[in-house]
């Protein structure tokens, strides 16, 4: 029997549509973040430990506007001397293909390069 103190239960399995982790816009998300912070920079190598933190924290914070309800947000950054070298990064993720994304893109100049990848998971 029904109360008024009675709550009906709220388990969300499946984020709505509109509340779904869109790569797209994660991706355009990332790459305002890396233009407005990294444009005219250099690389040095004591500020980098602090600059690849203070990106991802920027990256989250625009993500997290958006508003993906209910994902858990996981925000890598790496930041490299420019030398003409090859780099090579892979990532691999068990999670639900239905729900679950990501995001990346890359930023460069002739001093450094950033490659910033976002992944959203749905909290059941």
């Amino acid at each position: 029997m029904e109360g008024p103190d009675t709550v009906e239960n709220t388990y969300i399995i499946r984020p709505n549509y509109q509340h779904k982790f869109k790569a797209g816009v994660v991706k355009e998300c990332i790459r305002e973040v890396l233009r407005e912070e990294l444009s005219g920079k250099q690389y040095n190598p004591e500020e980098v430990t602090t600059m690849s933190r203070s990106l991802a924290d920027s990256i989250k914070e625009r993500i997290k506007e958006v508003g993906f309800d209910r994902y858990k947000l996981v925000v890598q950054v790496v930041i490299g001397e420019q030398r003409g070298e090859g780099v090579k990064m892979a990532a691999r993720c068990f999670w639900d293909a239905d729900t679950d994304s990501y995001a990346q893109d890359i930023f460069m100049n002739d001093s450094l390069f950033c490659v910033a990848a976002a992944f959203g998971c749905f909290y059941y």
